[in-house]
């Protein structure tokens, strides 16, 4: 069956801001900025239900290193299943604070403009872990192992693919689905490349058009003790070292949804007093 929540971690990385890794290595500068992908269904099993699938996903970020960063981004789908067509609508906003170890996350599902699902709380690091105050769809706290929250990971991957790594694993917490678990990620870095003559949105990136990028891929798997090594689903793109990324590829098992770049703004950064 179609699966309408989608996987906050695997769009999170889009976009995000100037910040240094923890380890001491050199800053990534990352640009805040406004990206637009036109979705297209690649593929779908029978299983999926799907028929056909086209939308659009806007991404946005801002901030600073100073007041911490805020993501948003809305996912808006038309699927037709062959017996009917339903719009899904999924809108996040999201907010860390890499200095305090905070992250805020509120999620709204809707189908045909009817809510289906809200997702709101906070995260905290600690020493033991990481500790997640829900307040809707109930209030309850959980408490998750140690995890990276949605910036810090994207920074780990660029601050690898810059030291040239192929493979990493981390475990993630992104507030997606019910806000209550732990993702473990497996991500693949090939070599940094110039676009052929022939890429599909290149163009799009503005001054980026030329830049070389990575080829990226991240698998996400639950984090459990099941030993399960089959993905919830799977993200390929393509990473310029400034955070920008296009030519998605998401991989949810029963479809596969790409995601060309349409659109991209980039804002001013914001300096640290």
């Amino acid at each position: 069956m179609f699966r309408k929540g989608f996987g906050l971690a695997a769009l999170s990385g889009a976009c995000l801001a100037a910040l240094a890794v923890s380890d001491g290595a050199q800053a990534s500068t990352l640009a805040p900025h406004r990206a637009v992908y036109d979705l297209e269904l690649k593929d779908a099993s029978e299983r999926s239900g799907i028929a056909g699938m086209y939308g659009r996903m806007v991404y946005e970020f801002n901030g600073s290193a100073c007041q911490g960063y805020t993501v948003s981004f809305r996912f808006v789908t038309q699927v037709d299943t062959g017996e009917e067509v339903r719009l899904t609508d999924q809108q996040t906003t999201t907010f860390e604070d890499m200095r305090t170890g905070s992250f805020r996350f509120l999620t709204r599902s809707f189908t045909d403009e009817k809510l289906d699902k809200e997702v709101r709380g906070s995260a905290h690091e600690e020493n033991s872990g990481v500790k997640v105050e829900l307040t809707a769809p109930d209030r309850r706290e959980v408490a998750l192992a140690e995890s990276r929250f949605p910036t810090e990971h994207m920074l780990e991957v660029i601050d690898r693919a810059k030291r040239g790594e192929t493979f990493f694993e981390s475990r993630i917490f992104d507030g997606s689905d019910s806000g209550d678990k732990t993702l473990i990620t497996s991500t693949f870095v090939g070599k940094a490349r110039k676009p052929a003559p022939d890429d599909p949105d290149a163009g799009k990136a503005g001054n980026l058009a030329g830049d070389s990028y990575w080829p990226v891929t991240i698998s996400y798997f639950n984090d459990d003790s099941s030993g399960d090594a089959v993905p919830v689903y799977r993200m390929s793109f393509k990473l310029y070292d400034n955070g920008v990324t296009r030519d998605l590829t998401m991989d949810y098992g029963d479809f596969v949804l790409t995601g060309k770049l349409a659109e991209l703004e980039v804002f001013k950064s914001e300096e640290c007093k």
